[in-house]
């Protein structure tokens, strides 16, 4: 069976690169499969936000599905290209980070080297040269070790490796959505039950949803993908609350 691949990228809702991710996989694969846009607007450059944003989003993607991973302001540098396992599921994308909280909060993951290279790599693209067309050959390679024996090498384990100083749970804002809500790094079910959040000075109380305050009123409450989230009812916390991603969050 062909597994699902899914991209999650800070790429942008415009312009060429999200199309030619689709087109390197399809014509990286024998048997095409689903290829599912995750997300494209995660905040540009911004690796620890993306790293604790894909670690809530691929709870809600099958345990068999390819992910391809592109935050990458190093492309073309030394840092090196990775291939993560973690439960079930397989990342591909640069070993800056961006996978460094999935990994910590899987039951079981394993970090690999990709050493395996396309004929063609341009400096500064490698979502579309190498990440797309490696992530296709993994979720159509029907004998499940056939692709390892191509396409990795162990990748030693490093206590400096990027990211493993990252806190489980960041008190920030990582996403601003089209609705002006903040979305956070804090998983919900980790805080106690009547903690509140401070921004500025302002104690914002939980809710559990928008219509349990009034119009107009600001709270958090527990989004869908488990993350504490700011949000005005029928208003944007971004602007009330002068909300950008990299804010920081109190908890009292």
């Amino acid at each position: 069976m062909v597994r699902p691949i899914y991209l999650f990228t800070d790429f942008g809702l415009s312009g060429f690169y999200v199309g030619q991710l689709h087109g390197a996989i399809l014509d990286a694969q024998t048997s095409p499969g689903p290829v599912i846009d995750l997300m494209h607007d995660a905040q540009a450059h911004d690796v620890q936000s993306a790293a604790y944003l894909l670690a809530a989003l691929i709870r809600h993607t099958p345990d068999n599905a390819v992910i391809v991973g592109v935050v990458d302001p190093g492309v073309g540098s030394d840092r090196p290209a990775i291939v993560v396992e973690a439960d079930g599921r397989c990342l591909i994308g640069p070993g800056n980070g961006l996978f460094e909280i999935v990994a910590r909060q899987a039951g079981n993951a394993v970090m690999h080297r990709l050493v395996w290279q396309p004929d063609r790599l341009t400096a500064s693209f490698h979502g579309r040269d190498l990440f797309a067309p490696a992530a296709a050959r993994i979720a159509t390679t029907v004998d499940s070790d056939a692709w390892r024996l191509e396409l990795i090498s162990p990748l030693p384990p490093s206590a400096a490796r990027p990211g493993s100083d990252w806190p489980d749970d960041l008190p920030a804002v990582i996403y601003i959505d089209v609705f002006g809500n903040a979305m956070t790094g804090i998983r919900a079910a980790k805080l106690a039950p009547g903690l509140a959040v401070a921004i500025g000075g302002r104690r914002i109380q939980r809710a559990t949803t928008f219509s349990d305050v009034p119009t107009g009123e600001a709270f958090w409450y527990e989004n869908s993908v488990g993350l504490v989230e700011i949000a005005v009812n029928q208003g944007r916390a971004s602007e009330t609350l002068a909300l950008s991603v990299g804010s920081s969050i109190g908890l009292i």
